[in-house]
């Protein structure tokens, strides 16, 4: 039987965690050591993955095929540096991070070193790990770096179900930009909605009921109409007076709050001329 590709991970938060369970349950990629801040989130991260040894120190890690550094954006840079230098004897190898907005050149050190750079975006909402590992099929995947990393990264990542595709570099913040707005804003409207009802005298009790209807109910005529097809409101009907007379009283309830209802109604207008 053929040897499988090692993996070594700097970091293991929640992106880190679901592709080494995935690369390692599907036969992929062998997990062989895990470098975190704290042992026991490495031992908590191996135990997950199902393989792999936790280790204390970057000089401790062994040789790997590839290096995946599933660390927080703010800390990529730094942590290339350091396993450029402790690796400076070492054979290259492949390294990637999970990054949507940073590319892959935020590895400068390794690839100085000969090593093959890169860096792969899953449009995913990662959770948990468990639950992004049973959502993970199909999962649209950005790749960036240079040409022989992402050769070598796709297959892996069309191996657990990936649906890869190349993204330039100099796209990336507005590419990651996108899914923050698709994704992430999301929650913060709801919570800012709800907190509107509540404010306004809806009764409690009914805001799961609320919750899940309107947002179902949202994201199936999404689905179904495209976003354009689906927008509904006083902006979408150009009733201007409603909009300004509602954002001053959203206003004065909340600055901000009525900052963003006027910038969503003036791109919810947009988007209702253009359709």
């Amino acid at each position: 039987m053929a040897r499988l590709p090692t993996l070594n991970l700097l970091g293991a938060g929640r992106v880190g965690r679901t592709l080494g369970r995935l690369w390692q349950s599907q036969g992929v990629l062998q997990v062989q050591d895990v470098l975190t801040t704290a042992s026991a989130s490495a031992e908590a991260a191996v135990q997950f993955i199902g393989a792999g040894r936790a280790v204390d120190a970057l000089e401790n890690m062994r040789a790997a095929d590839c290096w995946f550094l599933a660390v927080p954006d703010r800390q990529i840079a730094a942590s290339a540096a350091a396993l450029a230098a402790a690796r400076r004897a070492a054979p290259p190898a492949l390294a990637f991070h999970a990054s949507g907005a940073l590319a892959a050149a935020e590895l400068a050190p390794l690839q100085a070193a000969g090593w093959r750079i890169a860096s792969a975006h899953c449009i995913l909402s990662f959770a948990t790990p468990a639950s992004a590992v049973e959502q993970f099929a199909g999962t649209p995947c950005a790749l960036e770096g240079d040409a022989a990393a992402v050769t070598a990264l796709q297959p892996l990542l069309n191996a657990i179900g990936a649906r890869c595709f190349t993204v330039a570099a100099q796209h990336k913040l507005l590419y990651h930009a996108a899914a923050v707005f698709a994704t992430n804003f999301l929650p913060v409207l709801q919570a800012t909605a709800e907190s509107l009802w509540l404010h306004s005298g809806v009764p409690p009790a009914l805001l799961p009921e609320l919750r899940a209807s309107l947002l179902r109910n949202a994201v199936d005529n999404i689905v179904a109409l495209g976003p354009a097809g689906a927008l509904t409101g006083p902006a979408a009907r150009g009733d201007l007076a409603l909009v300004q007379r509602q954002g001053q009283a959203v206003t004065q309830w909340n600055a901000q709050a009525g900052a963003a209802y006027a910038a969503l109604s003036e791109l919810a207008g947009r988007l209702a001329r253009d359709a």
